[in-house]
């Protein structure tokens, strides 16, 4: 049961990023067409699932004995993030400036915090699953603690006097 609810979590996370990359790619690239802003969004979270997910068989490929199944399972994932997600990404325009990406990363965990993750849990407790419940706010925590940090370091960074060229 333990290895099903760590799997949740990771969905969900997963879930998470996907919908913070698509409303970012849908905002940093005006440049490209609606449709293929979509379509590298959809594509990135594709990468980035198969990623995690391939990682995870690759650990219990490992722990079964079966190195040479979780070696295969691991060059794929590395292919799917560092090669297919990296160069999606690129295109979409997905790194901003430092300030840009806390901005949205501080955006990003307090949708985590204030609602996904607080919704979840609630759910979670309606429907008699305590177990989920009890994770999902020990991650609704922890992304708070993500969120807190990068506003510290969106506020240190503000407080720089500019560097002149």
């Amino acid at each position: 049961m333990d290895t099903k609810i760590r799997f949740a979590w990771l969905l969900v996370v997963i879930a998470a990023i996907f919908f913070a990359i698509g409303r970012t790619t849908a905002q940093s690239h005006t440049t490209l067409n609606k449709e293929t802003v979509a379509n590298l969004s959809t594509a990135m979270h594709g990468e980035a699932f198969a990623f995690a997910k391939y990682m995870l068989y690759a650990q219990h490929a490992r722990k079964s004995g079966n190195k040479d199944v979780a070696d295969l399972f691991e060059k794929a994932a590395h292919t799917e993030r560092f090669q297919h997600f990296a160069e999606e990404a690129q295109l979409a325009g997905l790194v901003g400036s430092d300030e840009d990406n806390l901005r949205d990363a501080i955006k990003g965990e307090s949708y985590e915090v204030q609602t996904m993750y607080f919704e979840f849990a609630h759910q979670a407790v309606t429907a008699g699953d305590r177990a989920v419940a009890d994770r999902f706010e020990e991650v609704r925590q922890d992304e708070m603690v993500h969120r807190d940090a990068f506003k510290a370091a969106l506020a240190k960074l503000q407080a720089k006097p500019a560097v002149s060229q």
